[in-house]
Parts: structure tokens; sequence; C-alpha cells
């Protein structure tokens, strides 16, 4: 059960489109580039990484955010 709480050592997977997703996320988040949400399958971390250093967001604050544009599971 999801409870909303992430803790730092998750493993977080993208799924659903990305494309979509990506365009949502810089709508939402105009401090967004292109390069911040490049994103290759298997390197979630990098995109974590370089979201939240753009956002100036902790990882679980991340990992809330781009679960919030994901397609329901």
């Amino acid at each position: 059960m999801y409870t909303g709480k992430i803790t730092n050592n998750e493993n977080f997977k993208m799924i659903g489109d990305w494309t979509s997703q990506s365009k949502t996320l810089k709508e939402k988040y105009p401090l967004l580039v292109d390069a911040d949400l490049k994103f290759e399958k298997g390197n979630e971390n990098d995109l974590l990484t370089r979201v939240g250093t753009r956002l100036n967001k902790k990882r679980d604050e991340v990992i809330n955010i781009l679960r919030k544009v994901q397609p329901s599971a």
C-alpha cells in the first residue's frame, strides 16, 4: 500500500509515456528545461538528481512530483 512517504533508499522506476509526462512537468514547473528532463530507461537516479537540483527539492519530493504525472497503476 502506498502511504505517500518515500525513503531515500527506495528504487523509483518510470512508467508510462515519458514524453507526455515531461511536457506536463514543464507546464507545472517552468524552471525545468529539456536537459533537466532527459531520461534514459534505467537512469532514473540521474533524472531525479537533475530535477531535484533545478527545483531545489529533496529526492523524496521529486519522486512525489514525478508520481503525480505518471499514469495510475
